[in-house]
């Protein structure tokens, strides 16, 4: 992780990819962060958060809501 993150300071590095390794390693603050940069590059991947199980130990927390909500895909 570390090292993708220093990779990412010196080339392309996708945003929503960073999320997702941290999102996987239960790291949720660092992982919204880079979901925050994902949705400001309007980065295309975001469309799949409501099904996409990578996600799921995110959905509870009002910041993956609020996300969901500025993208217009709460329902």
């Amino acid at each position: 992780m570390n090292r993708l993150e220093q990779l990412s300071k010196q080339t392309y590095v996708s945003p929503f990819d960073i999320a997702s390794v941290h999102a996987g390693l239960s790291q949720n603050d660092q992982a919204f962060e880079w979901l925050q940069k994902a949705y400001e590059e309007r980065h295309s991947y975001l469309i799949f958060l409501k099904v996409e199980p990578i996600w799921d130990g995110l959905r509870s927390d009002p910041r993956f809501t609020d996300l969901l909500r500025r993208m217009r895909l709460v329902i």
